[in-house]
């Protein structure tokens, strides 16, 4: 049997644990700044078009 680092393993361990959470944060918060550009001028577009279908009750 191969005698085993028990600092290179818990610091790998460590290493993934990190990697796994952030990957879990970028997943649930991460979007890029033209995902949210985008996002925005639809909503934008979303509201004049709702904006130019309103009846004028006068």
């Amino acid at each position: 049997m191969k005698p085993v680092n028990l600092n290179q393993f818990r610091k790998r361990k460590a290493r993934a644990e990190k990697t796994a959470r952030a990957d879990a944060n970028a997943a649930k918060f991460g979007r890029t700044r033209a995902e949210k550009a985008r996002d925005a001028a639809q909503a934008e577009a979303a509201a004049r078009r709702l904006d130019g279908h309103r009846r004028d009750d006068d």
